[in-house]
């Protein structure tokens, strides 16, 4: 978090630039002879009622609206009569009812708005929480579905008894070493990113040995870019869990991967075989849990920073995402 962002999120910096804001208009609005004395009187006789009426009223309003309107009447004729008593005394000048009105419609006014910027804060903190318990919640669905996936190819690497068991498995420990201890956080460096998937398609590779073509190719300056951890090994993770042969061709995952200045270029594309097209789209509908995720997770990421396309023809499934720094 940047140091803007920590000081925008700050109650106290929050509360001391509205109130700075509201001097400044009671400074241009004020007629009497010492604009700036009034003004401050004028807050320090608001700032009460604001504060004890978001403090202990409003939260009145979900529970007992009766409660809260009677509340907040009391509260406002209360610091109203307060108010308009200091400013008579501080004044020289008798108590009036024209005094009292006027005072009252500034406190109604005050107290008006400042429920509803504690409405409109307490709203945006309750759906970003909210984000990012769903956020927490498709991280912890993705590692569950990778480590599904791999240790079926474990399964059947060892029913044949392969001499690339122990190789697999240390990449293995190296996979699930970054997924369970280096992803907490909302990004991580592309780099660690881009090593994961050379990873897994590593250890793909020792799986279909010469049965199918595997390139993986990158480009650009990824020092000082960060991603959403375990975001695109997803789409990768489908490339080979739907793959095929096209046209008694060797089957084929080629991904490529480039930077060029703010924007990551993505492309996945994968050999599916045409006569297993209505299969796959079935065990996609009923397990496909990886990619249903991802286009959440980019949805609530990357909002209007990102564009995925998914093609799937000529026994071909192409995907291509663009991500915006």
């Amino acid at each position: 978090m940047s140091k803007l962002d920590h000081w925008i999120d700050n109650k106290i910096a929050q509360n001391i630039f509205i109130w700075f804001c509201l001097f400044l208009i009671l400074t241009g609005t004020i007629t009497s002879g010492n604009k700036l004395l009034t003004a401050f009187f004028i807050i320090i006789l608001l700032a009460p009622a604001v504060y004890v009426n978001n403090l202990f009223i409003l939260p009145l309003f979900n529970k007992s609206k009766f409660r809260f309107f009677i509340f907040f009447i009391i509260n406002t004729i209360v610091f109203t009569g307060i108010s308009v008593c200091f400013l008579s005394l501080s004044i020289s000048q008798d108590l009036s009812l024209a005094m009292f009105l006027n005072f009252l419609g500034v406190i109604i006014l005050a107290l008006t708005f400042g429920s509803a910027l504690k409405i409109s804060r307490d709203s945006f903190l309750r759906r970003q929480e909210e984000k990012e318990a769903e956020l927490k919640l498709l991280k912890a669905q993705l590692n569950p579905h990778f480590l599904f996936n791999t240790l079926n190819n474990l399964y059947g690497l060892s029913v044949v008894k392969s001499d690339k068991l122990p190789d697999l498995m240390l990449k293995l420990s190296d996979l699930l070493r970054y997924s369970l201890y280096e992803t907490k956080d909302k990004l991580v460096p592309l780099k660690k990113e881009i090593q994961y998937l050379e990873n897994y398609m590593s250890l793909e590779k020792i799986r279909l040995e010469d049965q199918t073509t595997i390139q993986f190719n990158n480009s650009g300056n990824f020092e000082s870019k960060s991603i959403a951890p375990m975001l695109l090994i997803v789409f990768v993770e489908n490339a080979f869990k739907h793959l095929g042969d096209v046209k008694n061709k060797k089957s084929s995952v080629l991904v490529d991967l480039k930077v060029e200045h703010e924007t990551l270029c993505f492309e996945c594309t994968n050999s599916v075989d045409e006569s297993k097209l209505n299969e796959t789209a079935l065990e996609k509908g009923r397990s496909g849990i990886g990619l249903n995720n991802v286009k959440k997770r980019l949805q609530l990421l990357y909002p209007n920073k990102h564009q995925l396309k998914i093609d799937n023809k000529n026994g071909y499934y192409h995907i291509k995402l663009k991500l915006h720094f």
